[in-house]
C-alpha cells in the first residue's frame, strides 16, 4: 500500500512541475493564479498522501493550514482584481 501512495506522490510532484510552468508562462494573471491554486491543492494532496503512508498526524495539520491559506489567497485575488462598487446593491 505504501508503494502505491508513494507512486501517487511522485505523480503529483510531476503535476507540480507542469503547474509551475504555467505560473511562469501564463499569459494572464488569472492563468497564473489558477495555476498557483493548482499548486496549493496538489501540495495538500501530497501532504495527505504522505501522512497516510507514514502515519504522521502532523502532516495532516500542515495540509489543513495550507488549504486554509490557499482559500485566503484565492479570496484576496478575487477581491483585488474584480472592480468593487459601493452602490452595487442599490436598486435605483
Amino acid at each position: 500500500m505504501q508503494t502505491l501512495l508513494f507512486t501517487l506522490v511522485l505523480f503529483l510532484i510531476l503535476n507540480l512541475g507542469v503547474g509551475m510552468w504555467r505560473v511562469l508562462r501564463g499569459p494572464t494573471t488569472a492563468d497564473r493564479m489558477l495555476a498557483a491554486q493548482l499548486l496549493g491543492t496538489t501540495a495538500v494532496a501530497i501532504l495527505l498522501l504522505l501522512a497516510e503512508a507514514t502515519g504522521s498526524a502532523a502532516l495532516r495539520d500542515v495540509a489543513l493550514v495550507l488549504a486554509l491559506l490557499a482559500t485566503v489567497t484565492a479570496v484576496a485575488f478575487v477581491r483585488r482584481t474584480l472592480p468593487y462598487s459601493e452602490n452595487a446593491n442599490d436598486d435605483e
